[in-house]
């Protein structure tokens, strides 16, 4: 038995539409490994379980697995709003929201959150950055104006399968994208964060 099959062997279980819905991605979309699977999917539940968070955005919905998980970690009354600029996603994505047990706990938008969330009007809790890599410094400072102080900003895939620090990958955009991300965070006294180095890399970031 490998160590990921220790790991998923000793944690909580994964809910079966989680898991229908993890092996459709795969099967039906490109880059179905995109999709946060198992472990995250359980980290993220348990976070924001931790952090209790009413408003959560996230941009990048792609298949819709992450949003569901920060969902079922929602107490009642909470909500994820998640962004999806890509319009092609949406007739797979919705209806895998909408059927969902957590679908009253998610607003599912096709746009551009860079410029469409912060017409919402709320000050959120927590964000989970998850969309493109070539823009996540845009996204990062578009979210820190409309979280709360004290609130909370996961991003994803901030190892980027080692690329960030493979001189073989200094001239593909998204791997550009990822570290020009971790260095501005790295200098930005706005926020304490710190990379966990959980599948693709997570970084948790507290603004001050």
């Amino acid at each position: 038995m490998g160590i990921d099959d220790y790991i998923l062997g000793h944690i909580e279980p994964e809910p079966d539409y989680l898991y229908r819905l993890w092996r459709a991605t795969n099967i039906y979309m490109l880059h179905g490994r995109m999709a946060s699977g198992h472990l995250q999917g359980r980290l993220l539940k348990m976070l924001v379980k931790m952090i209790r968070p009413q408003r959560i955005l996230e941009v990048g919905t792609f298949s819709g697995y992450s949003a569901l998980c920060m969902a079922e970690g929602l107490e009642d009354g909470g909500k994820v709003y998640t962004f999806e600029i890509n319009d092609e996603q949406e007739d797979f994505t919705r209806p895998w929201i909408e059927k969902s047990p957590v679908a009253d706990k998610i607003e599912f938008i096709i746009g551009d959150a860079i410029t469409e969330a912060p017409k919402l009007g709320i000050e959120f809790d927590m964000a989970f950055i998850d969309g493109d890599k070539r823009t996540y410094v845009e996204t990062y400072e578009m979210v820190l104006q409309i979280l709360k102080p004290g609130g909370f900003i996961l991003a994803d895939n901030t190892l980027w399968d080692g690329h960030v620090t493979d001189p073989a990958y200094d001239k593909d955009h998204q791997t550009q994208g990822i570290r020009r991300f971790n260095d501005h965070i790295a200098q930005d006294s706005r926020v304490e964060q710190v990379i966990l180095p959980l599948r693709d890399g997570l970084t948790l970031i507290r603004k001050k």
